[in-house]
């Protein structure tokens, strides 16, 4: 796990347009996992193509600092 913000948003633009396994930390025993599109990254956040059904998107942002404090977890 990157201890950085600066080598998450480097390991994230490496997977620009790639499909990753987005699990979020709703509460203490709810977890939500997507398949999503990595789509842009920006200094303080970066944004996901959360797939649905067919060919619709729903686009979600988050910041570098979800990831670190395991907020969220995302899987290449």
């Amino acid at each position: 796990m990157p201890t950085v913000l600066a080598e998450i948003k480097e390991k994230l633009d490496a997977h620009i347009g790639d499909v990753v396994t987005l699990t979020t930390h709703e509460s203490r025993h709810r977890n939500i996992e997507h398949q999503a599109v990595v789509r842009e990254t920006f200094h303080s956040v970066f944004v996901l193509d959360l797939k649905r059904d067919g060919d619709q998107f729903d686009r979600a942002s988050y910041s570098y600092t979800d990831v670190l404090t395991n907020n969220i977890e995302l899987a290449f």
